[in-house]
């Protein structure tokens, strides 16, 4: 249905990658989410009040909470279109963000009302009806709530979205309670066991997983993630493609919000070069990326030795003994200030951030092999944590 309904009112629905497309998506996928569960709402309130079970009346109040977190997902997608304006001069785009976060919350306070009118539940045990009708009722939820589970799942990947990820993951939940519900419901039915209560301790129970996942995943973008290890790879492809970039490191990115990524990072390039052509590259560079990733970069020009055999035979031999210690380790902006006693080996040491030896350990060992070089070396070294 979301299908059809996209090709119907999304021009360009192809085109995810545009923000005014993603935004389409959102508002259309809150719409359809608000009709949904309201008519999901009004068919498990009548069910509990026919049969009088407190787990199927409050999973028909779930249902309306999530019709208020589908109203909060189009807002957000809404408001997160808006052009730039003097307040916000990188867009609006962190609002997708907030509507996860906000749509998280509702799902956790949603399981604890669960869990504490389950408690009720067992202090106050009564039989549930379980006539035809309310269970084609919850049957009926079950397969709404599974089509849109996958149907906000598929947006999620398809837009990298993180507000269509927790709808998905709150809607994964619902099903997972409905079917509880019912389970609890036929239980009762052929038994006589009264399991009501204790099935809706343990739906909230799961649900309250379900929305930490969801508040973990919106909240990351948020509080600043490192990028996804394929963009970067996709980065310093394109950049080193270009035969005068001969490394690149210093990678930064900062993240605005889906389809707003602005990125820097500095390209060696030969110190020997004319400048004019280089800069002239660097720019073609830039307006590549912004071309095939969609997001603007800046990239400063690090000037290195390429032409010397001594320094890049120093070079090497520093790269070695950072192999040595661990493949991880990595360097640059390598330079050489020769004295008449000693010369100083000036680089950048890239470390990763869960790297199993510390900082000081790192950068003692990497001084101490150095200075065991043949000559007189010493290494004056800056402890890099950037992405590449």
């Amino acid at each position: 249905m979301i299908q059809l309904l996209s090709r119907l009112f999304i021009k360009d629905y192809k085109n995810t990658a545009m923000p005014r497309v993603r935004q389409a998506y959102g508002i259309l996928s809150g719409a359809v989410g608000i009709f949904l569960n309201l008519v999901l709402f009004a068919g498990k309130f009548a069910a509990g009040m026919l049969s009088g079970s407190i787990a199927i009346t409050a999973d028909a109040f779930n249902n309306l909470s999530d019709a208020g977190s589908s109203v909060i997902t189009l807002i957000g997608f809404k408001m997160s279109g808006q052009k730039p304006d003097p307040e916000h001069p990188f867009g609006h785009g962190r609002i997708e963000y907030i509507s996860g976060l906000f749509v998280s919350i509702a799902v956790l306070i949603m399981a604890f009302e669960l869990v504490k009118s389950s408690f009720e539940k067992l202090r106050n045990p009564a039989p549930v009806d379980s006539s035809p009708l309310v269970l084609a009722i919850l049957c009926a939820s079950i397969l709404v709530k599974m089509y849109m589970a996958y149907y906000n799942k598929t947006l999620s990947r398809k837009l990298d979205s993180a507000a269509m990820s927790a709808t998905a993951a709150d809607s994964l939940s619902d099903t997972v309670s409905t079917a509880v519900v019912l389970a609890a419901t036929l239980v009762g039915r052929y038994t006589g066991i009264l399991i009501d209560g204790w099935c809706g301790i343990l739906v909230g129970l799961f649900i309250f997983y379900t929305g930490i996942q969801a508040l973990r995943e919106t909240m990351n973008p948020l509080l600043g993630q490192p990028p996804k290890e394929d963009f970067v790879k996709s980065i310093e492809s394109l950049v080193t493609a270009h035969p005068t970039v001969q490394g690149i490191h210093d990678l930064i990115v900062h993240d605005y919000g889906p389809g707003r990524l602005m990125i820097s990072l500095h390209a060696e390039v030969p110190a020997s070069g004319d400048i004019l052509q280089i800069h002239d590259e660097i720019d073609n560079i830039e307006k590549e990326l912004q071309e095939k990733l969609h997001c603007s970069a800046t990239i400063h020009m690090d000037p290195v030795v390429t032409d010397n055999v001594h320094i890049n035979q120093l070079k090497a031999e520093v790269n070695r003994i950072l192999a040595e210690i661990s493949p991880r380790l990595n360097m640059h902006d390598f330079r050489v200030v020769e004295g008449p006693t000693h010369s100083n080996l000036i680089f950048d040491l890239v470390i990763p951030h869960d790297f199993s030896m510390t900082e000081v350990d790192v950068v003692n060992k990497v001084k101490d092999q150095i200075r065991g070089l043949r000559g007189c070396y010493y290494a004056v070294i800056q402890v890099d944590h950037s992405y590449s």
